[in-house]
């Protein structure tokens, strides 16, 4: 399975960005799973949104809750972030993530086996 992230950019503080995944290889629907992360310059990944199977469960950090929406659509192999009222602190390299064995949209790396390349994020103030 190959994930393509896209959509990342400059934007100024309080902008709107839409990332995308979609993927090759294997369809959405078998995929349990999939998630977004984010790494900063200096930074570990960190954990930013999932969604499980059937979209009934989603989990967000909670420095994007309320800002940022995840939504899957199997029919179209692609996976969004749509995110809002953006600030510095959301500059990063965003990376989308697709797992097979979780499926309580997991926050932890572990549970996620296939990842894009990443897009970066740059928010100024």
């Amino acid at each position: 399975v190959q994930l393509q992230a896209s959509g990342g950019g400059l934007v100024q503080a309080g902008d709107s960005l839409r990332l995308s995944c979609a993927a090759s290889g294997r369809t959405f629907s078998s995929m349990s799973d999939m998630g977004w992360f984010r790494q900063a310059p200096g930074k570990y990944r960190e954990f930013v949104a999932s969604i499980s199977r059937s979209g009934d469960r989603t989990a967000y950090t909670p420095s994007v809750q309320g800002r940022f929406t995840i939504a899957r659509d199997d029919a179209k192999n692609t996976l969004s972030l749509q995110m809002t009222i953006l600030n510095s602190d959301d500059t990063a390299v965003y990376y989308c993530a697709a797992g097979l064995r979780s499926d309580w949209a997991s926050k932890s790396t572990q549970n996620y086996d296939y990842w894009g390349q990443g897009t970066q994020v740059t928010v100024s103030s």
